[in-house]
């Protein structure tokens, strides 16, 4: 208990001296599960809206893949991604592997349908009729959609936190991709890993906190527009 205590009170003092490289590693952290997040929304939110909106053959498949792609390991991913971008692999030439872009490749594969299963949802939560009574009062389709989004919006804005909260504490695709490259490729769980693996961990402590704070925040963040969405 003591140990656990020790290394907490040098963790703070660690957050508190700057330290250069702890909050470089924060930096990369942050920029690619932000970076991640944005593509995978601006992707993922469209696609969503536009599946549940409209009736096709297929679309109940459609929902089940995605579904299920919601439980895919990030080793999957890295392995399938690593594969593409090795220098044998059909983008070799581009010279991605062990890159933030090829980090953040990785993690817009794995948010993607979570963004997107997850405002399908919010979007079929919405009474039907009030599409229905836009159009007869004469909107377009599009003001009618834009109806719809306004309903769900912030059920949409919890499936964009609930995906950067899914990357932020992601391991398997920074490590496989990015190569825990020090000053470049470093992000907080890796770090963790590494610093665990060398019996160190005033800085893993450290970084948990801010790891912590940050998970801590996205969910108080989440129930405050659980709380905005109710009647």
């Amino acid at each position: 208990m003591e140990f656990l205590i020790d290394s907490f009170l040098s963790a703070i003092l660690l957050l508190w001296s700057l330290d250069p490289e702890v909050y470089f590693i924060i930096y990369v952290s942050l920029k690619v599960s932000l970076t991640s997040t944005l593509i995978a929304s601006l992707m993922g939110v469209p696609t969503g809206f536009m599946i549940a909106l409209n009736e096709f053959r297929g679309k109940r498949m459609l929902i089940t893949i995605l579904n299920s792609l919601l439980a895919l390991p990030t080793v999957v991913i890295g392995l399938f991604v690593y594969a593409f971008i090795s220098r044998e692999g059909l983008l070799g030439v581009l010279d991605l592997l062990y890159t933030q872009t090829a980090m953040v490749i990785g993690q817009v594969i794995l948010i993607l349908p979570i963004v997107t299963s997850l405002t399908i949802a919010a979007i079929s939560g919405i009474d039907d009729r009030y599409r229905k009574t836009a159009l007869t009062l004469g909107a377009t389709p599009f003001q009618a959609g834009f109806a719809i989004f306004r309903e769900a919006r912030y059920g949409i804005v919890a499936a964009v936190i609930a995906s950067f909260g899914r990357v932020i504490a992601e391991i398997g695709i920074s490590m496989m991709l990015g190569g825990n490259a020090k000053g470049y490729t470093r992000t907080m769980t890796t770090a963790m890993a590494l610093e665990y693996d060398k019996g160190e961990f005033v800085l893993g402590v450290a970084l948990g906190i801010v790891l912590l704070l940050t998970s801590f925040t996205i969910n108080v963040f989440f129930n405050y527009l659980q709380g905005r969405n109710r009647p």
